[in-house]
């Protein structure tokens, strides 16, 4: 008797048998962008399901990676469910704005729109009328593309219903006689506005016309200019007694303002800051931030007409204040800025620069407040030593502390530090530390996602597995070694070894980094992922021992999910080029660049993880099969 023939196992069955593709497709709906594009990998049906919910999307943000029009094209078909859109313009010029423009959008931001035109603020005006949210991004910023008044007054005449407006570029382009008076038509319920630079002559005239708008209108019927504004940001020429004032008036409902100038010449008496117009903020008692800072980009400068008395008559005035930002008050000592920590009873975020005269006895009875200090930033404040931040960490809720540049801070203040259970991110830039402080970190129990070590010239190679002997590499994504004469290819061996899943990591301008580092790196290993799979910013910029052989490290398989490479440019130019067209989507900075973009107020949109060991959405953008009707211009 013959054995019976063996029965084959049943196979799955297909996932479009199993569910219906519409239902796919409305999971996958749910996602991010870049994780829908992952998706497309998994099966023919997943690619044709992520197809068709590209045109249900109500919202498309990828920032991550800067596409061309030909790319972006066919991820964005027509989709009457859109409402919100963020991208990374730099690779966009106006022929794209067609695909930006969209009816029902009711957010749009555009980051780096150095390439398109003044063209894009008409087009917006004619099309979004439900427009909500406006931020873009250095608009027309490439010389010799048009932007002008007529584009500006389009924009306000037709997006009726702006709620945010963001415009970070430079308004001397809407120079015109007309510019006061445009903002009339401005939305009514327009609730935020921000500005890049904009000339105090301009400033002053759109607050004038604002302030008789509010006279006027108890007699005869005129437009009310910013009758709902709460949110102010500017950058100006000089921060004034009379600029305070005028805005003061214009604008009663602010609750947060912010203002930073740059001065190329020494400020005059009027055109300055003083006591008084400190003692002219905040008349309604609305403010819950402000922030008056003074840029030392062109000029070493400050506001030397205001003293202790000034912040004491403000704190008076200002005791609802949650946020409080000054930045070069040179002459305020530890009397004012006390005054403010004890004065503001809610106050959850302090950020000093160039404080001067800021030291330890600031914080000496930091008991009696109410402890609820979550964001401090004591950049340069050369005074402040371990017994000063041994005082701050009794705020149990600190989240963010930026210490950089304050010289006189050594290893006791890290190790107050090293047990806050909320610390996610620590900026130690400049400071006297050794590896003894990095033990401190090593053992200690605080959350840390980024830490900051850039011209610590005493740390060492030991610091690195001192740092890793506990429990920080569980959490720790971001870190910055730049600036430390001392640690060589070994340590940064020894970094590889720890299996740290880290997300960005600085070394520029170490002189002992080399080619050995770069290799380590490229074949660290995390968690049965592969080579080097962790790492989205890398900055290597001049490292003294990387050669040309660096640069083959950096083509695939290794660093699959590198997005930001910091590299000397004259190191070969060739291979730098070849790298550049291999590796289309590697955002490259051979000029010594800083890398990504950092903003304290933020912090929670820093850190993406991502556990895929290959790029999905380079497969998605390259591979013309995957998005039907798709356009693919790129060079292998």
């Amino acid at each position: 008797m013959s054995p019976p023939d063996p029965v084959e196992p049943s196979s799955p069955p297909a996932m479009d048998s199993a569910l219906p593709a519409a239902v796919v497709a409305t999971i996958l709906s749910h996602l991010d962008v870049l994780s829908l594009l992952a998706t497309s990998a998994v099966c023919r049906c997943f690619r044709s399901c992520a197809s068709h919910a590209l045109t249900f999307l109500s919202s498309f943000h990828l920032l991550e990676v800067a596409l061309t029009h030909e790319l972006l094209r066919p991820l964005l078909p027509p989709n009457p469910s859109l409402r919100s859109l963020r991208l990374d313009c730099n690779r966009l010029e106006d022929a794209a704005i067609g695909c930006l423009v969209r009816t029902g959008l009711h957010e749009l931001m555009l980051l780096n729109c150095d390439n398109i035109s003044g063209r894009l603020l008409r087009e917006l005006g004619a099309t979004c009328q439900d427009l909500r949210v406006l931020s873009l991004h250095s608009l027309a910023e490439r010389r010799g593309l048009p932007i002008s008044f007529s584009d500006l007054q389009e924009l306000l005449n037709g997006c009726s219903q702006l709620e945010c407006l963001r415009l970070a570029l430079d308004f001397s382009m809407f120079d015109d006689p007309n510019f006061s008076h445009v903002w009339a038509s401005a939305s009514e319920t327009l609730t935020s506005l921000e500005f890049g630079y904009i000339p105090m002559v301009m400033l002053l005239e759109l607050l004038t016309v604002a302030m008789e708008s509010q006279q006027a209108m108890h007699h005869v019927k005129t437009p009310v200019f910013f009758p709902s504004l709460q949110k102010l940001c500017l950058s100006v020429d000089f921060i004034t007694d009379h600029l305070i004032g005028s805005i003061s008036t214009a604008l009663p409902s602010l609750t947060h303002l912010d203002l930073q100038d740059a001065p190329i010449i020494e400020p005059t008496t009027s055109s300055d800051l003083t006591n008084a117009g400190l003692q002219r903020i905040n008349p309604n008692g609305n403010l819950k931030h402000i922030s008056l800072m003074r840029s030392q980009e062109f000029l070493f400068t400050s506001f030397r007409r205001v003293n202790d008395l000034g912040i004491l008559l403000m704190a008076e005035k200002c005791s609802n204040l949650e946020s409080v930002c000054l930045g070069g008050f040179s002459r305020v000592t530890d009397t004012g800025f006390r005054a403010i920590i004890h004065s503001c009873s809610g106050l959850h975020k302090l950020r000093v620069s160039h404080g001067s005269q800021l030291t330890d006895l600031v914080f000496h009875d930091i008991i009696a407040t109410s402890l609820c200090l979550t964001h401090v930033s004591l950049r340069w404040c050369n005074l402040l030593t371990d017994v000063g931040i041994e005082r701050l960490s009794f705020n149990k809720d600190l989240n963010i502390l930026d210490l950089r540049e304050c010289r006189s801070l050594g290893d006791e203040a890290v190790r107050s530090l090293s047990c806050l259970p909320k610390l996610q991110i620590l900026l130690l830039d400049g400071t006297d530390i050794s590896d003894q402080a990095l033990k401190y970190l090593g053992v200690g129990t605080c959350p840390l996602a980024s830490l900051s070590l850039r011209g610590c010239r005493k740390l060492t190679n030991d610091c690195i597995p001192l740092l890793f002997a506990g429990s920080v590499k569980q959490n720790l994504q971001v870190l910055d070694l730049s600036r430390i004469p001392s640690i060589t290819d070994d340590g940064i061996m020894l970094l590889a070894r720890s299996r740290t899943p880290l997300i960005e990591l600085r070394m520029r301008e170490n002189p002992k980094v080399g080619d050995a580092a770069v290799m380590a790196l490229a074949s660290m290993l995390v968690d049965g992922g592969t080579h080097g799979s962790s790492l989205q910013l890398l900055d290597l910029y001049d490292c003294g021992r990387i050669t040309p052989l660096a640069i083959r490290w950096f083509k695939k398989p290794y660093f699959p999910r590198l997005r930001w490479l910091g590299i000397t440019g004259s190191l070969n130019r060739v291979m730098v080029d070849a790298l550049v067209r291999s590796r289309p989507f590697l955002h490259m900075a051979c000029r010594g660049e800083e890398l990504g973009t950092l903003h304290w107020d933020t912090f929670s949109d820093w850190y993406r993880h991502n556990d895929d060991d290959f790029d999905e959405l380079e497969q998605w953008l390259l591979d013309g099969d995957l998005v039907s009707g798709a356009e693919t211009s790129l060079e292998e």
